[in-house]
């Protein structure tokens, strides 16, 4: 989202890449897809290619395990990414989004000049992501979105997604309850069957309906958890305004 947002504030072409689009069966031909897709983001400048999970593409060159072919293919993107084989003209911007940053090849680290880690919002950030998802539904006039934004700490945007489909659903669920109710009193008293309700009848979200989410949907990153740790170590070093003269983690040896 925020690739997109970028393309779309600069004005580029947006050009999403991944393993599946550049790779073959046939040997020699990732690194004529590669080409090609830098041939078309000359073409079309200025553009932005977007790498999403670039480790899985750009990881360390050194693993063992890893095929010829993809060692190559590696290779001519790199060489691509250096610009030497474009005009001055041609405006192209490579961005690329991880969340294991520490399995990039160094090569790779020093193409990008800047390294920006997107950590977990706070609650003001929190509300405002409320808000944008909420913005369609029908809140309670006594709704306070600050309070939601209080209580999920820690809490990603999808966490945040997830949150508010969990608390849309107890309207809809009171609903059905209200029916199923409805239906079994008419079939005891021999009586005709209740139309259905519309959704003119679903009630506004209240924060009541959030409390019960909270409760169920809990946060899917750990602040303290080892990756997250790892994540904040690794900006340290090579983030926007690391340095690599700091000591050394453990995990690079």
């Amino acid at each position: 989202m925020l690739a997109k947002a970028i393309a779309t504030e600069a004005g580029a072409n947006f050009i999403n890449i991944s393993m599946s689009s550049i790779t073959s069966k046939w040997f020699g031909e990732g690194e004529k897809y590669v080409k090609a897709v830098f041939s078309l983001a000359s073409k079309i400048a200025p553009s932005v290619v977007f790498v999403d999970e670039v480790d899985s593409m750009l990881g360390r060159r050194e693993n063992p395990g890893e095929h010829e072919a993809m060692r190559k293919m590696k290779n001519e993107f790199m060489v691509n990414w250096d610009g030497l084989r474009t005009k001055d003209r041609e405006r192209v911007l490579v961005l690329g989004a991880t969340n294991r940053p520490f399995d990039l090849d160094e090569a790779v680290i020093r193409r990008l000049p800047r390294r920006l880690m997107v950590n977990l919002p706070d609650a003001t950030n929190r509300e405002k992501i409320l808000r944008v998802i909420l913005a369609k539904e029908e809140l309670a006039p006594d709704m306070d979105l600050q309070a939601v934004a209080n209580m999920t700490d820690g809490y990603s945007g999808s966490d945040l997604k997830n949150l508010c489909v969990t608390a849309a659903h107890c309207p809809i669920r009171e609903i059905l309850e209200k029916e199923k109710k409805e239906k079994a009193l008419a079939l005891a008293e021999n009586k005709p069957v209740p139309a259905l309700r519309s959704s003119a009848d679903v009630r506004s979200l209240n924060l009541d309906d959030f409390k019960y989410a909270h409760d169920q949907v809990c946060a899917s990153v750990s602040s303290e958890s080892a990756n997250m740790n790892e994540l904040l170590q690794w900006n340290e070093l090579y983030g926007e305004g690391g340095s690599r003269k700091k000591k050394l983690l453990s995990y690079f040896m």
